[in-house]
């Protein structure tokens, strides 16, 4: 994960990818994952519990909170984040089941100024639920993909 890099201006909508990957380890409610295909690191996100505020949702317990998600610059227009942020919610949603949590889906906010992002999560199935503007980079949009009902695919 180390090796993975922004693109030009990125740096304003996501940190540091091995600082990210350094605070998913070391704080509990953080389970940092990788994105790869064929063995490659490709892009990393973390999927962090009881801290759904931060993203402009009204309370911290009933979503997960996808954050630090980003493609690496060369893998970029690829598909994979889509296909990445569509594991986030099917990684979150087993989650929830094991340990019995309760969460109803996924919840993140991406600024207003990344179209990408935005296309990204929207193909990725992902809701725009509104403004938030408790961000440090500006607007951003509150976007929410509940769990597959049971017994759905």
């Amino acid at each position: 994960m180390a090796g993975l890099e922004l693109g030009p201006g990125q740096e304003k909508f996501v940190g540091d990818p091995l600082r990210m990957a350094l605070a998913g380890l070391a704080e509990e409610s953080r389970r940092p994952y990788v994105v790869e295909s064929n063995g490659q690191a490709v892009g990393m996100l973390t999927l962090q519990a009881g801290a759904a505020r931060l993203a402009g949702w009204p309370d911290d317990h009933s979503a997960w909170l996808l954050r630090g998600f980003l493609i690496d610059r060369r893998q970029q227009g690829r598909g994979y984040g889509r296909l990445g942020a569509a594991a986030a919610v099917a990684a979150a949603e087993k989650l929830s089941r094991r340990h019995g949590t309760g969460e109803a889906g996924v919840v993140l906010s991406v600024n207003e100024a990344n179209p990408a992002g935005l296309s990204a999560y929207r193909r990725a199935g992902f809701e725009d639920r509104g403004q938030y503007l408790g961000g440090s980079s500006g607007p951003q949009r509150t976007m929410f993909r509940a769990f597959a009902a049971a017994g759905q695919a």
